[in-house]
């Protein structure tokens, strides 16, 4: 073969290992994660906090020592917050299946349910999780006693010990749909 030849056979071959591996690549599956309703990916497994407040005792923190609150319009294991209200109250998803550590002091059992928009929702003593949007640190509680409805986790897992805790100063409203 001529030397002229080669190069092209060379270039040629070049050229069809660079198209062969970039068709294979292509073909190769990409995972895709499940996201939650605030956009974060759901977690395949889930480690959960808790926090002492002077006035609200002590409740459940999730990512980011951000604070979880229950909705005492949920029924058992099932969420009513959907639309606007998951916008404004992000529920705490995981991935199916994922395993759940609750922090020391934890009284209840962790669970989870399925989200009629297919995402699986984490409970604590049968009671729906929630993030709020109005809060934005750890340690903000903007969501406590809102509607009269709205209430931090207790690290109890007891409503009852939820709903007392509603301090008498108004928490600013962020508009409807909560």
């Amino acid at each position: 073969m001529r030397p002229s030849s080669r190069w092209t056979s060379m270039a040629g071959l070049v050229v069809g290992v660079v198209f062969v591996a970039s068709a294979c690549s292509a073909a190769v599956a990409t995972p895709v994660a499940t996201t939650s309703v605030a956009g974060a990916p759901a977690a395949a497994s889930l480690t959960l906090a808790s926090t002492n407040d002077a006035k609200l005792g002590g409740y459940l923190t999730g990512v980011n020592g951000m604070t979880l609150y229950i909705l005492t319009t949920d029924t058992p294991d099932t969420s009513s917050c959907t639309g606007t209200c998951a916008t404004n109250w992000p529920p705490l998803t995981v991935a199916g299946g994922a395993a759940i550590t609750g922090p020391s002091g934890a009284t209840a059992a962790f669970g989870m349910i399925a989200r009629t928009d297919g995402t699986t929702q984490v409970t604590y003593n049968h009671w729906p999780l929630y993030y709020f949007a109005g809060d934005s640190k750890a340690g903000d509680t903007m969501g406590q006693g809102k509607l009269n409805t709205w209430f931090v986790a207790p690290l109890s897992g007891s409503l009852a010990s939820a709903a007392p805790a509603v301090s008498p100063v108004a928490v600013p409203s962020m508009g409807s749909g909560y």
